[in-house]
């Protein structure tokens, strides 16, 4: 079941351009990054309880999705990062197709497995990681199945 509420207002411009650009479509397929896939990944907001909504990279394999918190390699992770892994729950809209379900971080070998996905989906990702000493974390959202 998809979260409902109100939604938070975007600042940040491009993502602002693209959200909107979502929402007169239908469908992430409207938008991309140097011509790659999004999908959007909304989660409620641990504070004001509004609805926050992130377009990131389509990471996916056998319907798992990953959220790949890079920040373009900054030292920090995304603020998105632990706002959504302190909600639990995340909708992800691919194309038209909105799924839903809970959202872990992953270590170890199951990190290493995705991120060698997350690169081959957009290979600046690899970039990124060189270009800070943290250990760039991913989120995995599995949707429920029907």
């Amino acid at each position: 079941m998809a979260l409902e509420g109100e939604y938070a207002q975007e600042k940040t411009g491009w993502v602002a351009d693209q959200l909107a650009k979502i929402d007169e479509t239908g469908t992430t397929d409207s938008v991309g990054v140097a011509g790659m896939k999004v999908v959007l990944m909304t989660y409620r907001g641990p504070k004001s309880g509004k609805l926050h909504r992130r377009p990131l990279m389509r990471v996916e394999h056998d319907g798992v999705y990953a959220a790949v918190a890079s920040l373009g390699g900054a030292p920090q992770n995304p603020v998105w990062f632990s706002a959504m892994l302190a909600a639990g729950e995340v909708d992800v809209q691919d194309g038209t197709v909105v799924v839903s379900g809970p959202v872990h971080e992953i270590h170890g070998a199951e990190r290493e497995q995705w991120w060698e996905r997350a690169v081959a989906a957009y290979p600046p990702y690899a970039e990124y990681q060189d270009k800070t000493d943290r250990l760039i974390p991913i989120l995995l959202v599995e949707p429920r199945r029907a």
